[in-house]
């Protein structure tokens, strides 16, 4: 064992941290990963223990507290090109057959589909122009 070099335990470190972070796709294991990869270097040039352990936690640090927030931030944003049924929401539709709270027909973005009133009590008749809110399955809620 004392004739391994440092810098090879460092990096079968940085691999044992990269197991979890495929297993698990949290990626504070990557971040933590590369500042093992960071004290290998530092031991590779002759740094002392002291010093990549310095390096291997300032570099993992860093990077936990600069790259977590910012993929944070994109994890929550909505993708800005909507496709599918989050494309059709909000639209507006005209009705082609008389729209209540059980049923009826709208053109929606070229298409008929079925739908039904959002407010199960209001009617919606042919011509009208009206917001699609909701699609569940293949009928429109409309308002």
């Amino acid at each position: 064992m004392d004739d391994i070099d440092a810098w090879v335990w460092w990096l079968i470190g940085a691999a044992g941290l990269g197991i979890p972070l495929v297993v698990t796709a949290m990626p504070e294991f990557g971040m933590l990963a590369v500042g093992a990869v960071a004290g290998a270097v530092t031991a590779g040039i002759g740094g002392g223990v002291v010093l990549q352990v310095v390096v291997f936690t300032a570099v993992s640090v860093a990077l936990i507290a600069v790259v977590r927030p910012i993929a944070a931030r994109h994890r929550t944003q909505r993708p800005q090109l909507a496709t599918g049924i989050d494309a059709l929401r909000g639209r507006q539709a005209v009705v082609l057959e008389r729209v209540d709270g059980s049923g009826g027909r709208i053109k929606l973005a070229g298409e008929i589909w079925s739908a039904r009133s959002l407010d199960t009590d209001r009617a919606y008749d042919v011509g009208q122009e009206v917001d699609v809110v909701d699609i569940e399955g293949a009928t429109a809620i409309i308002m």
